[in-house]
């Protein structure tokens, strides 16, 4: 048995969603977002490079070898699969693994809201899921491609890097790929994909204005595509596709994404009140004529706006949603407005702490 299989087991068995696997300090396990000793004794440069050279391919190798950090997918069969950041650092080498569920968790298993279904059905255009790392991006995104994939009869097609969630054909046909072994970058695969017939493609991440182009243009032409973006917040998502593009060209692109966006999904994990787990707290934006008319006129500050008033519609502002998880108990008062972008608006949830003497700024 591979030696960091131990320490990934241990892992698990303590609901991490991280594994912190580094020379010079003790492994680290990230248990309900909170970084946290999983074993006392210090990794030695030498055991986590033997540790770390047992579950890389050659291929990992080379690339760790030519550019001292590499990206893969490790299995411990029947029991998890595990994205890997394998760097070098001032101590020796060390890695970080992301366990991935064995199968994707259902819309219904994440309580998603009504709007996120209605989004699994569109047959074209584009969808985003945005937020930081570790936000759930990848369990929303493959929970949306399950449902697709139940009910449709197509071609789904996914882009990773690496692949993380491994779905089984159901209705549709699925093909994955990763970057690095099955094709050099994301715009080389989604310039591909264009011509291999899909209904649904899925970006893992739109790095770069290639790859965003391409993305948005395969949306125009009538396949769904959905991808994510490290962005906080729908308006933010949209600008940072606007502003991707050179400056006489945004207008042009703003008109395209008006017509050929679907909705866009901005999450972020808090850990529940009574320390059980993590909680997601979803804005939601769906296109609608008054939507896309904001996008194409420039006018993103007042998406927010429009948010609020969409509820009908299943919109959502990232405040009324961390209002709603503090009322119904599920998260606190304080967490909230650690987390609100009006922060005057939950002074008053906060639980026995003193007023924020910076809170009435901006």
């Amino acid at each position: 048995m591979p030696k960091i299989d131990s320490y990934l087991e241990e892992a698990l068995k303590q609901s991490a969603s991280d594994l912190h696997f580094v020379s010079g300090d003790p492994a680290r396990a990230r248990i309900h977002g909170k970084l946290q000793q999983l074993m006392p004794e210090e990794l030695t440069t030498e055991f986590v490079q033997e540790a770390l050279t047992e579950i890389m391919d050659g291929a990992a190798q080379r690339h760790l070898a030519e550019n001292d950090a590499a990206d893969f997918a490790y299995e411990i069969p029947d029991v998890s699969r595990f994205r890997v950041n394998v760097f070098r650092h001032l101590n020796g080498i060390g890695a970080i693994l992301r366990a991935i569920p064995a199968q994707a968790l259902t819309l219904e298993e994440l309580k998603m809201p009504r709007a996120i279904h209605d989004m699994c059905r569109q047959t074209q255009g584009m969808i985003l899921v945005t937020g930081k790392t570790g936000s759930g991006k990848s369990t929303t995104l493959a929970a949306m491609i399950d449902a697709m994939n139940k009910r449709l009869k197509g071609h789904i097609l996914t882009i990773e890097d690496p692949v993380e969630f491994v779905h089984n054909p159901q209705g549709c046909l699925i093909s994955q790929r990763e970057i690095g072994v099955h094709s050099p970058t994301f715009a080389d695969a989604l310039h591909s994909a264009l011509r291999e017939d899909p209904d649904v493609i899925l970006v893992g991440e739109m790095r770069d204005l290639e790859t965003i182009s391409i993305a948005v243009t395969a949306a125009e032409m009538g396949i769904l595509v959905m991808g994510t973006l490290h962005t906080n917040g729908a308006a933010p998502t949209v600008d940072r596709i606007v502003n991707s593009f050179p400056a006489d060209k945004q207008s042009h692109i703003r008109t395209m994404i008006s017509t050929s966006l679907r909705g866009v999904i901005s999450q972020q994990l808090l850990p529940r009140a009574d320390g059980s787990g993590r909680v997601a707290a979803l804005e939601i934006l769906v296109n609608t004529p008054a939507v896309a008319n904001l996008i194409r006129q420039g006018k993103l500050d007042q998406l927010e706006t429009a948010m609020q008033s969409g509820g009908r519609l299943g919109m959502q502002t990232m405040d009324s949603a961390l209002m709603a998880l503090v009322d119904g108990g599920e998260i606190t008062g304080d967490e909230a407005y650690q987390q609100a972008n009006n922060k005057a608006r939950f002074r008053s949830k906060r639980e026995g702490k003193e007023p924020d003497p910076y809170s009435l700024i901006g």
